[in-house]
């Protein structure tokens, strides 16, 4: 609907031979007010040099010139210039057949006009089972992937792992330490070593191949690749139950291999961006526009995450993305201001990459904080959650709060099957939709596409109709802003005005016209519920 305003105001604006500004246009706090509103008029004042009141009743009175379509009912002038809208009640109900006509495709878009794009989130080295803290970058990076594909973009998705360095030999001794331990052999344990179960299963795995012929080889690389082979396999499917699928996998060797992190150090060589300091190779921020100068290479010759992750980027490009979307936690925060001014230096820019940061979860229960821990072991797993709650509660969770905001992930309240519970209100909203267009059809009652939608004049039908409308922008909006939470937020809001609607209002009644109509916007919200889930990835249940 808006973007029908817009064409029409820029036609207005043509006709005038007034500058074409970028056009505004909102939805009034005040109902009163209008259905939309726009200050147009006053951006175009040192422009055109009028006052804002003359300029808007020029561009009203060309409005109306051409209001040809009768799209509008009433366009009027406010305050120092604003120009405020009503849009014909029966334009807007006759757009409810577009829904129908385009059906699963409504809400699509074709901006992306088939752009590729690399998606890269979750990319935890596999030291153990997912937690819920990788569990947001999850569900946001596949659904920023779903938004996109539902914008004409064609997406990858990638995750990228590290199997060597500092981690992964603490999980081999870990491992090593239980294998002993199976065997009834003394062990001292790794102080900062990994705990938890899955250690003592792999541990046993490897005995059971094995037996004791490995005590003596706390250096074996089969502590390290069995660990790494189980653990994966384990993390795959964990987000495989969360119907995150990856397209690749990039080790992070593969960046030694090719060569590509020694051709990142000589770069920097090359433009006097490195230097030895404590026998460690420092990057020179300072010169590039960061704060501090930061450590590439550490003493002991081992890399710090900053020089394969620019060498990782580096890769990216050279893959000739249209666009990089890089999905992070807010510990990486510190980290990747780092990586661009690197990226830059290799003569890329990073225009055409996004880092979206999401801020850290907390899981409640009972109205306490449940403490976690990685390395104790004393942590909640994706699986454990998923199983707890469902699936579908875990995403909509993720996702239901911006990804700025801390989220507070309540157990009790996601395991409610009541109102309360924002999933289980949606997807009832969606189960009734189908049970009264199944009641509707035992009735004998059938979609009429000529039927007299002028009949849905009740202001919450107006409401809810207007609502539907909005979903294309909804969809459009969160791929300019990669940002999944107005989707989620729309479809609660959607699922209110469907519920008022229905407590007011039966569908199905002796009227067969109105019954008729009143069918029509009901399938309607059928389609735009279940659109809406698939994009979050959520199930749109039929019954409940």
């Amino acid at each position: 609907m808006k973007d029908n305003i817009i064409s029409k105001i820029e036609l207005a604006l043509k006709s005038l031979d007034f500058p074409i500004h970028k056009i505004t246009v909102e939805i009034p706090r005040n109902p009163d007010h209008g259905d939309f509103s726009t200050n147009i008029a006053m951006t175009l004042v040192k422009v055109v040099k009028q006052a804002p009141q003359k300029i808007a009743q020029q561009i009203i009175q060309q409005l109306f010139n051409d209001n040809n379509d009768n799209f509008f009912e009433d366009i009027t002038l406010a305050g120092p210039g604003f120009i405020n809208f009503k849009i014909n009640p029966n334009f807007v109900n006759s757009q409810l057949k577009d829904i129908l006509v385009k059906s699963e495709n409504y809400g699509k878009s074709e901006i992306g006009n088939g752009q590729t794009v690399l998606v890269e989130f979750v990319s935890a080295n596999p030291t153990g089972p997912l937690t819920v803290g990788h569990g947001r970058g999850a569900i946001l990076g596949d659904t920023v992937g779903n938004i996109l594909e539902w914008n004409g973009y064609t997406v990858q998705r990638e995750y990228y792992f590290n199997d060597a360095g500092r981690q992964m030999r603490v999980l081999a001794q870990s491992v090593y330490a239980r294998y002993l331990e199976t065997l009834g052999e003394s062990f001292t344990f790794p102080e900062d070593g990994y705990q938890g179960e899955y250690i003592h299963d792999i541990a046993r795995t490897i005995f059971q191949k094995h037996g004791d012929s490995l005590k003596d080889q706390s250096d074996s690389e089969i502590f390290k690749k069995t660990a790494e082979s189980i653990i994966f396999e384990d993390i795959k499917k964990s987000l495989s139950n969360l119907g995150v699928i990856f397209d690749t996998f990039f080790n992070e060797h593969t960046l030694y291999d090719s060569g590509e992190i020694e051709e990142v150090l000589n770069v920097f060589r090359d433009k006097k961006l490195l230097y030895e300091k404590d026998n460690a190779t420092w990057f020179k921020g300072t010169a590039v526009g960061r704060n501090v100068d930061k450590v590439l290479i550490k003493s002991t010759g081992e890399p710090t995450y900053r020089l394969p992750d620019i060498a990782y980027h580096q890769n990216k490009f050279r893959r000739n993305y249209d666009l990089i979307v890089d999905v992070f936690g807010a510990d990486h925060a510190d980290t990747i201001p780092d990586v661009i001014a690197g990226i830059k230096e290799l003569d890329f820019s990073d225009e055409k990459m996004k880092v979206l940061i999401h801020q850290f979860v907390t899981i409640m229960k009972d109205g306490v904080q449940v403490k976690m821990s990685t390395r104790k072991a004393t942590f909640i797993t994706l699986d454990e959650l998923s199983n707890d709650v469902g699936v579908d509660v875990v995403r909509y969770f993720f996702l239901m709060r911006g990804m700025n905001t801390h989220l507070n992930f309540d157990i009790n309240l996601a395991k409610n099957q009541s109102d309360e519970n924002p999933v289980f209100y949606l997807q009832y909203a969606h189960a009734r939709v189908c049970n009264i267009l199944k009641r509707a059809e035992a009735f004998g009652h059938q979609l009429n596409s000529a039927v007299d939608l002028s009949l849905l004049n009740e202001d919450i039908e107006n409401q809810l109709i207007r609502k539907l409308l909005e979903f294309p922008e909804v969809v459009t909006n969160s791929a300019e802003s990669l940002e999944p939470q107005p989707i989620a937020n729309y479809l609660n809001d959607l699922s209110g005005f469907f519920h008022k609607f229905y407590a007011h209002h039966r569908v199905i009644s002796d009227d067969n016209e109105l019954t008729e109509a009143r069918l029509l916007l009901t399938k309607s919200v059928k389609i735009v519920l279940a659109n809406g889930l698939k994009i979050l990835g959520i199930s749109a249940p039929e019954r409940m």
